[in-house]
């Protein structure tokens, strides 16, 4: 079985489109905003709503696999409150709608941070609505949770925003706060179950936008037990965009957490203190079409999956110049 995989493909639809050049950021020092510039513009993107035709780039360049595994972030999410904002649903739809009319019902997809929202680089503007969690299951039509056989593998996707949630505690709307809660315990109940259910002798495969939520999920004594007794073969994550980022993570994990820097700071090294935890999940690092615009280092994965279990996936990552 042949499987393409993708992950931060933040399109941009026509509502987003409009927003193309205004401030990400409300006013903020003359040295944060040129800190900003910097990193946006010749470090991580000079232009994210300019990369519309990467995904059909990549749908042109595998037009016959069995199954597209998606891994979250289908929009720019410009303003910071994901799907709740209707131009960054837009966008969502309009993605989601490009993979399926390619690929039909073969398309398993989970939901990135982007679709939930979060804190701007310097926490000005937006955070996660809980709407926005909604709208994922009634406008994108995705599960939060769900689970898809094939043979002797099990394919477990998870909302990483929803299992990470405490990391995001500080960008919550109070109001909310207890309605987010219950909405995580359901979630872990959820995911509790799938794993649980997995018969003796079958291959995970787990599927989490963002790494973060890693150290939570073996939290779960089901979660756990697949990791420790070997059932989880691989774990396949987004979110960092670039090999590099990605590379640079791992080797940044373990680093104390600093509180005092902002809500963004704060969540990334929140991540990665715990990010020696990661490797036990045998991490499948997918990157964004894009990469990042410093080494423009993007691609997407495929995989040969033996549904007979006799062999384990072999993974191939594919660079997307531009």
């Amino acid at each position: 079985m042949k499987l393409l995989v993708i992950s931060d493909l933040h399109w941009a639809g026509p509502g987003e489109q409009q927003r193309r050049g205004i401030p990400s950021e409300p006013p903020i020092h003359p040295i944060l905003r040129t800190a900003e510039r910097v990193w946006r513009e010749s470090i991580w993107l000079r232009d994210p709503f300019a990369h519309n035709d990467k995904l059909n780039q990549i749908i042109a360049l595998n037009p016959s696999v069995d199954w597209v595994i998606a891994s979250g972030d289908y929009t720019i999410d410009s303003a910071f409150v994901g799907l709740l904002d209707e131009a960054a649903c837009e966008s969502a739809e309009l993605c989601l709608k490009t993979l399926r009319t390619a690929y039909g019902e073969r398309v398993l997809a989970v939901a990135g941070d982007h679709e939930i929202g979060k804190h701007s680089l310097f926490g000005g503007r937006g955070g996660p609505r809980l709407e926005s969690w909604k709208r994922i299951a009634f406008r994108l039509q995705l599960e939060g949770v769900w689970r898809k056989d094939f043979g002797r593998y099990a394919v477990i996707g998870v909302p990483s925003s929803l299992v990470s949630l405490p990391v995001f505690e500080s960008e919550l709307i109070p109001a909310e706060r207890p309605l987010w809660e219950a909405e995580r315990r359901q979630v872990l109940e959820q995911i509790t179950r799938h794993f649980a259910s997995v018969e003796s002798g079958q291959r995970l495969l787990l599927l989490c936008h963002d790494p973060t939520a890693l150290p939570f999920l073996y939290e779960l004594p089901e979660v756990a037990r697949a990791v420790d007794r070997g059932g989880l073969e691989a774990t396949v994550i987004g979110h960092l965009h670039s090999p590099f980022i990605f590379g640079l993570a791992r080797l940044l994990a373990g680093v104390p957490r600093i509180s005092w820097a902002g809500s963004t700071i704060r969540r990334h090294t929140a991540a990665l203190n715990q990010a020696r935890l990661w490797q036990r999940f045998g991490l499948v690092f997918c990157p964004a079409p894009t990469g990042i615009e410093l080494f423009k280092d993007g691609g997407w994965l495929t995989a040969d999956l033996d549904t007979e279990g006799k062999e384990p996936i072999r993974w191939t990552r594919h660079r997307l110049d531009w």
